[in-house]
Order: structure tokens, then sequence, then C-alpha cells
């Protein structure tokens, strides 16, 4: 399983820095356009539109699996080691729930829901924008469970040992 997450990650942080490259060539042609040439890129505003959606949700995915994400965990130190581990378990499947039922689910029905509409500067729907929510929805899921596997099996905790009082 750690060599599945390994790749993932190399893989999500290549996709992550391409994307970023491209957006930032497009934001650069986009500010060329309209201020060199006198004459704004009708099509630069709508990709760089997608490019920043798509980067911000598998950056997104990208530091849930480094579990750099925010945790307020002022609570949870207080809690003998035991309940810690039940706390980051049920973490997990609430995150678990939320990245199945609202991205992956409700980006699916969000993607249906615009595919028919075209946009006006690029050969595209709405809804492969939308397409991200599942994608990113199904990264963060298996990260989840990853992340779920090790608390279960004891190499996780919520918190970081560094992070522990030790006076608990």
């Amino acid at each position: 399983m750690n060599r599945a997450v390994a790749v993932m990650d190399r893989v999500i942080a290549a996709v992550c820095v391409v994307v970023f490259a491209a957006l930032v060539l497009t934001v650069v042609w986009q500010v060329f356009t309209r201020q060199v040439l006198d004459a704004p890129s009708t099509w630069s505003e709508e990709l760089a539109r997608y490019e920043f959606v798509w980067l911000g949700l598998f950056a997104a995915a990208l530091v849930f699996s480094e579990r750099g994400h925010i945790a307020v965990d002022a609570a949870v130190r207080k809690l003998r080691p035991g309940a810690r581990r039940v706390v980051a378990a049920l973490v997990q499947v609430a995150i678990i729930v939320f990245a199945l039922a609202g991205l992956v689910w409700g980006g699916l029905r969000a993607a249906a829901g615009a595919w028919d509409q075209q946009l006006t500067a690029l050969p595209t729907q709405l809804g492969v924008m939308y397409l991200a929510l599942p994608v990113s929805g199904l990264i963060i899921a298996f990260y989840a469970v990853t992340h779920l596997t090790a608390v279960l099996q004891g190499d996780e905790t919520v918190i970081g040992a560094a992070d522990v009082d030790p006076a608990v």
C-alpha cells in the first residue's frame, strides 16, 4: 500500500507542476495580449479558470496525502492514546464519506448537469471542469483509506509524535 501511495503522490505532484506551469503561461499570455498587443485573448480567461480549479483540487488531495491539512486537535490532545486512535479512525471515516458523497457523487451530478453547456471561448463543455470534483474525491478517498488502515494498524495517530503531550 505504501508503494501505491508513493506512486500516486509522484503522479499527482507531477500533474500539479504541469498544470501550474500551464496556468502561469496562460495568465502571462492573457496579460501580454491585453497590455502589449491591446487585443485581449478570447480563450485564456476560461482556460485559466479550468486550470486553477483542477490545480486547486489536485493540490488539496496531495496535501491531504501528506497530512499537511489543518487539524484542530486541542481536545484530542487531552485524550488517552486509545481514545486518540478511535478519534483518528472516525475522522478518516468521515473524510471517506465526505469524499465519496460530496465530491464523487455530487461532482458527478454537477458534471452531468453542466455537460451540455458549451463554453464560449473553448471547444469543450462546462461539465469537464466539474469532473475535477469526482476525480479529486476518489484520490482523497484512496488516501483516507490508507490513513485509516495505518491508524487501525497503529502506524499513524491523529497527532504527530512530536506534538503529543507527554503528561497524558
